[in-house]
């Protein structure tokens, strides 16, 4: 059954793909559009694989404006937990590797979706400046501060760039503990597992104006250990603490 998940979940992606390229390409793809496809893409994923999702703390994604969200990254199945637990309009800072995926990347572009080019320091800095705008229209950004999934769950170091732009913008930040999604897709897996449980923790906010740029590390490892302790993980790991 597990073949026949993925092979599901390819197809369920290219019927949000494909009408969003056209869409996109006939000058009438709207960001509400955008929004009600990858919401059911999400939960149809997690319903067909017969995920037992648990959101706990929504109340604090409660805003009246956007926010960064940043979690832990495990698996690819991060992306459709998060949209079937962040309210609001959310969209994703994700590396250009993903952009360079045949219809998937071109949909990705157009849905708003922000691409960093992670071998290249200058560009992802101007990616993630790039995408103020869609803070100030309301848009939650998510960023995964590891860059990379975890093979083993084990949270790791975390990288400044969109810590930079919560204090340059003065924008919530929003620590996300997602727990469970490697064992439905582990990184570099392609078989789908059925019947997992994944937790999505949403935790406080963390207002990055009371740190300020001279405390920008103090910012990062608050963020990483407020999501390290939701995971039941030693937030004092300095081996895989922050870095930039």
């Amino acid at each position: 059954m597990g073949v026949n998940d993925t092979l599901r979940g390819i197809l369920d992606t290219a019927r949000i793909t494909v009408p969003t390229l056209v869409d996109a390409s006939l000058g009438r793809l709207g960001a509400e559009q955008s929004d009600t496809r990858l919401r059911w893409w999400s939960q149809k994923l997690f319903r067909d694989a017969e995920v037992d999702l648990v959101v706990r703390g929504r109340e604090h994604a409660e805003s009246a404006g956007p926010l960064l969200v940043m979690s832990n990254h495990q698996s690819l199945y991060d992306i459709p937990a998060l949209y079937c637990s962040v309210p609001g309009r959310l969209r994703m800072v994700a590396k250009q590797e993903l952009f360079r995926v045949p219809l998937w990347g071109p949909a990705m572009r157009a849905a708003g979706f922000i691409e960093v080019d992670r071998q290249n320091r200058e560009q992802a800095v101007a990616s993630l400046r790039a995408s103020v705008s869609h803070l100030k229209n309301g848009t939650c950004i998510w960023i995964a501060p590891e860059g990379t999934r975890s093979k083993d769950g084990r949270l790791g170091r975390f990288k400044s760039g969109g810590f930079r732009m919560a204090l340059e913008t003065g924008t919530p930040i929003l620590p996300v503990a997602i727990d469970g999604t490697r064992h439905v897709l582990p990184a570099k897996g392609f078989v789908v597992q059925r019947k997992q449980r994944v937790v999505v923790t949403l935790l406080p906010q963390v207002d990055p104006t009371v740190y300020g740029v001279e405390r920008r590390k103090e910012l990062m490892r608050d963020v990483r250990a407020a999501i390290a302790v939701a995971l039941g993980q030693d937030p004092t790991d300095e081996a895989h603490g922050v870095s930039g």
